[in-house]
């Protein structure tokens, strides 16, 4: 038999495998909603694990001469060449990352400081070559020629492709004030720098600079380990653009009640320092603090730098322009995770860049499909959580432009569920210690159906799964 003829055949199979298994990823979501009606978190979280265990996938034909290049070491990137392999794929997929470390759980570097690197690794390099997905760290893109279809990487080098995904993903805002580039002013953005924040932190004045994500749970997290802990944010409430300031001021309340001290509608303006390093902070109020360590999580900006200048269509703040497939305006370039912006449908189709690991692994799967040429339009419900001492703020949908909001329960007692309504209707859902209230409305809303602001108000906060029926 011939080598084109054996890969035909093994190309049928890993067809039809890949069909089945498309059929269980796609039903998977769905049955862990229906277990959520009778099951306890720990088991949800048990039969997720479960679903997220490797499917089976195609091996790498050396006769198939077709290139896939990944720009980005996320989970975007990640998802998007599982999936090339488990449809079916056998050519060459590259994934080129700036980073040293295989792709890992960004999301625990905050949560979890006390983790090493290979305790947050999504997957291991053995399991990337067994699949056939080379992976090349500290490989920075630095210029993409489109109309030759080759990246240009900062050692050097190029590499051509026949498709590429560009998922650089985002990086935080930089200070930019007199200071900023003293010792001990640190990021957030790598394992390393995890481990650093932690060791510099323990006993030490701590301040954190933003209140969202990042500075409210390192600030959750080294409540028992730092010396003391002020956490200065220019809005009124933390979370104030996403979750809002009802469960902003829950989120506060909490930690304050740890020790942590809030310094809101106020913005650093200077640091000093002392031999080198950091030692205090000035803030626009007047107020200065102690400050051996300072951690900045403000802002997030797409890594899309090294587009500039080219055809790619990308929005005012650099995040690439992408449809429903996660094609961009370039033939054969998609884009996925962090660095796009995309339709979203609870915003009646609206753009938004959302940065949460949920969505690039959807963007990612969405993108790997149509790479394929399969058609295959996004769908997803935007679906994330937060941890703060061991309690998990859960939230799902787009709340973006919201005007309304219905509490059910108490957010004095820290026992809510709340819905955030844009335009009569139900566009996103938080809760704390109600459980799994936040996936059950997921499922409605992936399900296309709406939640009026009369149905959450008329919604028993014990009886959420009644809701779901109607």
């Amino acid at each position: 038999m011939s080598s084109s003829a054996s890969c035909d055949i093994q190309d049928q199979s890993q067809r039809q495998m890949a069909h089945w298994t498309r059929i269980s990823q796609e039903s998977s979501y769905h049955n862990l909603m229906d277990a959520a009606l009778k099951k306890p978190l720990l088991s949800l979280l048990q039969d997720l694990e479960s679903s997220l265990r490797v499917k089976d996938a195609s091996r790498r034909c050396l006769l198939n001469k077709n290139t896939m290049l990944l720009l980005g070491g996320g989970v975007a990137a990640l998802v998007c060449a599982e999936t090339l392999r488990q449809e079916g794929f056998t050519g060459r997929i590259i994934m080129a990352t700036k980073e040293k470390h295989v792709p890992y759980d960004k999301s625990k570097l905050s949560k979890e400081m006390n983790l090493k690197a290979e305790d947050v690794y999504l997957r291991k390099p053995e399991f990337l070559q067994a699949q056939g997905i080379e992976f090349w760290t500290e490989k920075e893109a630095v210029s993409v020629d489109f109309q030759k279809q080759k990246v240009h990487f900062m050692d050097g080098s190029s590499q051509k492709y026949h498709q590429l995904l560009i998922a650089t993903g985002s990086h935080s805002g930089f200070l930019k004030v007199p200071g900023a580039d003293l010792q001990n002013v640190c990021m957030l953005q790598t394992p390393e720098e995890s481990s650093k924040i932690l060791e510099l932190a323990t006993g030490k004045n701590l301040v954190i600079v933003g209140a969202s994500f990042i500075g409210m749970e390192v600030a959750a997290f080294l409540s028992d380990k730092a010396g003391t802990i002020s956490v200065v944010e220019r809005e009124e409430f933390p979370f104030q653009h996403t979750l809002g300031p009802q469960v902003g001021g829950v989120a506060m309340k909490m930690l304050q009640n740890k020790g942590v001290k809030f310094y809101m509608k106020t913005e650093l303006c200077e640091l000093k320092g002392r031999d080198g390093k950091v030692a205090e902070a000035v803030l626009a109020n007047g107020e200065n603090l102690p400050a051996d360590v300072v951690v900045v999580g403000i802002g997030s900006t797409p890594s899309s730098a090294f587009l500039k200048g080219t055809s790619i269509a990308r929005d005012d703040k650099g995040a690439i322009l992408v449809d429903l497939h996660m094609q961009t305006n370039i033939p054969n370039v998609f884009a996925a995770g962090d660095v796009v912006t995309f339709p979203v449908a609870l915003l009646d189709g609206d753009r938004s860049s959302i940065h949460h690991q949920q969505v690039a692994e959807a963007h990612g799967h969405c993108a790997a499909l149509n790479m394929l040429k399969r058609g295959k339009e996004l769908h997803t419900v935007p679906y994330f959580w937060t941890m703060l001492l061991g309690k998990s703020i859960r939230y799902a949908g787009c709340g973006k432009g919201y005007t309304d909001t219905v509490v059910k329960g108490s957010l004095e007692q820290q026992k809510f569920l709340i819905f955030y309504i844009r335009d009569g209707h139900v566009t996103a859902a938080a809760s704390l210690n109600c459980d799994p209230m936040v996936s059950l409305i997921a499922e409605v809303l992936y399900l296309g159906k709406q939640i009026s602001k009369e149905e959450a108000e008329a919604c028993d906060i014990g009886n959420i799964p009644s809701l779901a029926q109607s």
